[in-house]
């Protein structure tokens, strides 16, 4: 898979404008261009990461040339990532970083936010932005790693345009959909799968008068491999996701993948196309095991924001469909949530937020256990190296999640998040569930808060988590935390 990469890199690289890229993890930074997008100043949509560092900036630039009349404390907010968008954007020069962390029993639940995976991780990355290309190379090396890999190429991108798209070798992590605790869909709780990605750089609206109506709009597509060790080797990732705004306070995603492929199962461009065309259920067309196509999810998440008293209140949800019936997507996960933003004291900005997820199918109506992120070829079922890829929670779980984010002015950030429902909850003891083969009722909470000192970023972390048996009611209480220094 690689050589090919480089070949595709290196033919349009001498026509290539580099395009940097906001990968996922600071919850922060998250809120504060969540909050330019709700007031209006970034128009395009905001919920696929990584998002594209040009796309905010044109935007930002663009509110300030019409010189928009905002809140003061918005106004602090703009000029905050505006200074932050002019320097992650330089181009032509060479930038080391480095990353320090270690850690006390990590949470194996990981939401939005860039917490150790691991007891203790030491990164080194190389970043440059040219006029033709763009670099990013991180080498990690942890201890202890629940998969075995004590290096790792995680959170580097090697990337061209073409156009308005952006084509790269990226292991960076994805995020698909509004959710701040998870998606159910593409989210970090996995490491990220290495694959070849095409992106938008800029999210400008269709110029024809039939598309025109869509609004600001983002592409992703994403072809990876996943692990050898897994039932079926080397099974390929495909994923696809358009999201777009058609009105300021309204934003639509669509997403798609499938895991196919893999050593001992059919790989070539009829099976692709099947697997694209929905044509990969046993019993269909003369679909067999021997050559059903591959494994899918596919589903809808929707954003609405609304101003109440000067302040805007957002709902939200992701419904993903683990199954298809007579065409059309069935047996859905389903995710909920509610969040405001807001400031106090023309200083600090804040967000609450609180989610319901439901992993089991049918979770709206009748639930149906040991069924999602499963599959019966696929037997390592909708995962990588040893976690979900779609929601932490992994299947068959009913989790409330509550959590507000705090930054200042000077980028200081709190960060408080408490969790309670049911893991697992029912069925056969499913070995595959990455977190409990047998049900178990949770609750936690964990605080963190992230420092710019003049000797780098400190982030610290702390937690609590109880597990407890509903069968028996023995249950588990740990402590947990953890502290990174990250370099300027």
């Amino acid at each position: 898979m690689h050589r090919p990469i480089i070949m595709l890199l290196a033919l349009v690289a001498s026509s290539a404008v580099a395009a940097p890229a906001i990968a996922p993890g600071d919850i922060g930074l998250r809120h504060d261009i969540q909050v330019l997008a709700d007031y209006g100043v970034i128009r395009g949509p905001v919920t696929t990461w990584p998002l594209s560092w040009d796309a905010i900036r044109a935007d930002i630039n663009a509110a300030r040339d019409e010189s928009m009349i905002l809140p003061v404390a918005v106004e602090q907010t703009l000029q905050r990532i505006h200074e932050r968008a002019e320097r992650e954007t330089r181009r032509g020069q060479h930038r080391l970083r480095g990353r320090v962390a270690v850690a006390e029993k990590p949470s194996r639940i990981r939401s939005f936010e860039n917490t150790p995976r691991e007891n203790a991780e030491a990164s080194a990355s190389y970043i440059w932005f040219g006029e033709r290309a763009s670099v990013e190379l991180n080498a990690t090396a942890v201890d202890s790693p629940d998969d075995g890999k004590d290096f790792r190429a995680d959170g580097s991108r090697i990337a061209v345009n073409l156009g308005n798209f952006t084509i790269a070798a990226s292991t960076m992590d994805r995020w698909w959909g509004p959710g701040w605790d998870g998606s159910l869909i593409l989210s970090n709780n996995a490491r990220p799968i290495p694959a070849l990605t095409i992106s938008r750089n800029r999210t400008d609206p269709f110029e024809s008068k039939w598309l025109s109506w869509i609004g600001p709009w983002d592409l992703s597509l994403v072809w990876g491999r996943l692990e050898q060790d897994r039932v079926i080797p080397n099974a390929r990732f495909f994923g696809l996701r358009v999201n777009f705004r058609p009105i300021r306070s309204l934003e639509f995603g669509i997403s798609r993948t499938a895991q196919w492929c893999g050593s001992g199962r059919p790989c070539g461009f009829d099976i692709f196309t099947d697997l694209l065309l929905g044509r990969d259920n046993l019993g269909d067309g003369g679909i067999s095991t021997g050559n059903e196509p591959g494994n899918q999810l596919a589903g809808l998440d929707v954003r609405w924001t609304n101003f109440w008293f000067g302040t805007p209140v957002s709902v939200y949800g992701q419904m993903i469909a683990e199954d298809e019936a007579g065409g059309f997507p069935s047996r859905y996960l389903a995710q909920f949530g509610i969040e405001t933003s807001g400031y106090i004291r023309h200083r600090w900005s804040y967000r609450w937020y609180a989610e319901l997820a439901g992993t089991s199918c049918d979770f709206v109506k009748d639930d149906i256990f040991n069924c999602a992120y499963n599959h019966g070829i696929y037997q390592t079922g909708y995962r990588y190296r040893g976690r979900a890829i779609g929601h932490g929670f992994d299947n068959d779980a009913r989790i409330v999640s509550t959590g507000i984010v705090v930054v200042n002015r000077n980028d200081s950030q709190w960060h408080a998040l408490i969790r309670f429902g049911d893991l697992n909850r029912a069925g056969a003891p499913d070995a595959r569930n990455t977190l409990t083969a047998t049900p178990l009722e949770l609750t936690s909470i964990d605080i963190t808060h992230s420092r710019a000192l003049s000797f780098g970023h400190i982030d610290i972390g702390i937690g609590y988590e109880r597990l407890q048996d509903p069968l028996t009611g023995a249950s588990r209480n740990d402590t947990r935390g953890y502290l990174t220094w990250r370099s300027h």
